[in-house]
């Protein structure tokens, strides 16, 4: 069943008469995270503010496609742009000389003060009037058994949440505390968490990717496994099975890593096209993980593999997902033709310019397409 479309900023390539017969019901709206390539997803976002449309029920957002979500919802064109273009470029959010030599860590804290303030002043109640009665939810992972959570945004703890969905692991000083539980970055588990849109009910899901081109997982390598019937039972049961597996690999986790290193460097060689293992997902490379935690003398510890091994693991099903949705549901991918040319971090300013202009181009494409199967206008604000 061709239950599945893709929207890039050259070209449109989907079955329309489709699609409509899955506009009826929940549409929700998810957003990738990607660290700097998130600037995809904020010309994306300002398209369709741009283009007043908005028939989305719910939204699902991880790291910084949270951040945008937010800056969407307070119906503001152009500060998802600002927070990456201006907020995170600045000394003052990421150095990697002081974060080698003084492990100063990623500056969050800062960046979201600045937001709120002259000139940029995110309007949360602005936000809170547009949510109204839908919900807007942003991924986060659970510290204690790497599990995916999803945390309500825009309520009166809108800050913490955005900087436990952004609390990359090593990057940021410590886990986000809540009541329920800590919270790191949610692209560990759930990097681009279309799969709990689905399990919400939402029937027709548009999602937003900071991606071009996609890895071949091992599930579509294998000819003797179903490329689909993952799905059937619940995510909890395969989260499950994965905990049970948890000291298994905690054993073997350094030959499972070098071997992952080894893939991502030889893929940066001959296949420089291509995503590395967590580039664009997470925040580097798994070797540049690597790398970085021997720069600033940390141990590359069993913690920190696990946080690998499920991120690689929850993002395979999920390239299946996206591959083959369930019969009922209609995916909507909307990515770049070509890798963008922004880094996760330290990106250059005339890249993150490009990458922005090839996400207006992408979200003006995907409203003009889709107008007439899911089009309702923005409510008016008194």
């Amino acid at each position: 069943m061709n239950n599945r479309g893709v929207v890039t900023n050259t070209a449109v390539q989907l079955d329309v008469d489709r699609l409509k017969k899955y506009t009826g019901g929940k549409n929700a709206l998810v957003a990738q995270g990607g660290g700097q390539r998130g600037i995809f997803t904020s010309g994306v976002l300002d398209a369709f503010l741009l283009s007043n449309f908005d028939p989305f029920h719910t939204f699902y957002g991880t790291s910084a496609g949270a951040m945008n979500l937010c800056a969407f919802l307070c119906r503001q064109n152009g500060i998802g742009r600002s927070f990456i273009l201006d907020l995170t470029t600045d000394p003052e959010f990421f150095n990697l000389f002081r974060y080698i030599r003084r492990k100063q860590y990623l500056g969050l804290d800062w960046a979201l003060d600045k937001i709120c303030d002259f000139p940029y002043r995110l309007d949360i109640d602005m936000g809170r009037r547009v949510l109204a009665d839908r919900n807007a939810y942003a991924a986060v992972t659970d510290t204690n058994r790497l599990f995916d959570h999803y945390l309500p945004m825009l309520q009166d703890d809108w800050r913490k949440v955005l900087l436990a969905t952004c609390a990359i692991p090593r990057l940021y000083h410590q886990p986000v505390s809540f009541p329920h539980g800590e919270y790191v970055d949610g692209g560990v588990s759930a990097s681009i968490p279309v799969q709990e849109a689905w399990r919400k009910e939402a029937r027709c899901i548009v999602v937003i990717r900071t991606e071009g081109e996609d890895l071949v997982t091992e599930t579509q390598q294998s000819a003797q496994e179903p490329s689909v019937e993952w799905f059937r039972d619940s995510m909890n049961v395969i989260q499950g099975h994965w905990q049970d597996k948890l000291e298994q690999w905690k054993q073997d986790w350094g030959s499972f890593f070098n071997d992952q290193v080894q893939k991502s460097r030889t893929e940066k060689l001959d296949q420089s096209h291509l995503e590395l293992l967590n580039g664009g997902r997470w925040l580097f490379g798994a070797d540049d993980i690597y790398r970085l935690s021997h720069l600033i003398g940390d141990k590359f510890d069993s913690g920190l593999a696990d946080m690998l091994m499920v991120h690689y693991q929850t993002y395979s099903l999920t390239q299946d997902f996206l591959q083959s949705p369930p019969d009922d549901c209609f995916v909507i991918q909307i990515k770049p033709q070509e890798p963008l040319k922004a880094s996760s971090l330290m990106s250059e300013r005339e890249d993150l310019l490009h990458d922005y202009q090839v996400g207006l181009d992408a979200g003006f494409r995907f409203v003009e397409a889709f107008s007439p199967c899911l089009y309702k206008p923005m409510p008016v604000m008194k």
